[in-house]
């Protein structure tokens, strides 16, 4: 297996990096979403329902990834559900992922003008038209950077998707690194790879916030 090329490798690298970006839109596509009725329910003014959303996003913040992954994975056998690494892969990204986004949106919320709130309820808006009118376009200028801030963190974390079987870049990595014996070469090359997907998104992200914070100084 050591006739194996350096283009070879960079080439099967690449399929895998293709796979880790579709990973990634897909959690952060559907972690949206889930992120924000996550976002609804925090700030509802039912208790049980802010307590509900609370604890789903105590318990993915503070588990690993891993130890997700691994439930979802093999736990979903014992109850008779088989689930593809892909799928399994999939939800368990886009669970981590919904709490997060949920918990930042909710702290972008709560940063608008408490006098925002008051002004709009005199105009006899409902609770939805607040935030639909008032509240949510300020909070997703604020939004907007921290948000592909965090997209950086779901590719990464696609990596630990590995682990339950999902060929992405760093498992096409492992296995290439196992064929020809030169894993020196073929991580800096999987290294090289995250860098160019998560390079430009922590980019634009600091561009984000620099313009945020020039449109606030005038």
């Amino acid at each position: 297996m050591n006739d194996i090329s350096t283009w070879d490798v960079a080439r099967n690298l690449a399929d895998g990096a293709m796979w880790t970006l579709g990973l990634s839109l897909c959690a952060f596509v559907l972690g949206g979403v889930s992120g924000l009725a996550l976002l609804f329910a925090r700030i509802a003014k039912r208790t049980w329902l802010r307590r509900l959303a609370q604890g789903y996003i105590e318990v993915f913040q503070g588990t690993p990834l891993l130890m997700q992954l691994f439930i979802i994975f093999f736990g979903s056998s014992l109850i008779g559900i088989e689930l593809s690494p892909w799928l399994a892969a999939a939800l368990g990204l886009t669970l981590f992922t919904s709490a997060y986004l949920g918990e930042i949106w909710r702290a972008c919320v709560e940063s608008v003008a408490k006098g925002q709130w008051e002004a709009s309820a005199s105009l006899a808006l409902s609770h939805f038209e607040q935030m639909r009118y008032v509240i949510l376009p300020q909070a997703r200028r604020i939004a907007i950077a921290p948000t592909v801030g965090f997209s950086v963190q779901v590719v990464k974390g696609t990596a630990v998707t590995s682990i339950i079987g999902f060929v992405e870049l760093t498992k096409t990595g492992s296995m290439l690194a196992n064929a020809t014996y030169k894993p020196f070469l073929v991580f800096g090359l999987v290294a090289l790879g995250y860098f160019i997907l998560c390079y430009p998104l922590s980019a634009f992200s600091r561009r984000l916030e620099r313009n945020s914070r020039e449109s606030r100084t005038h």
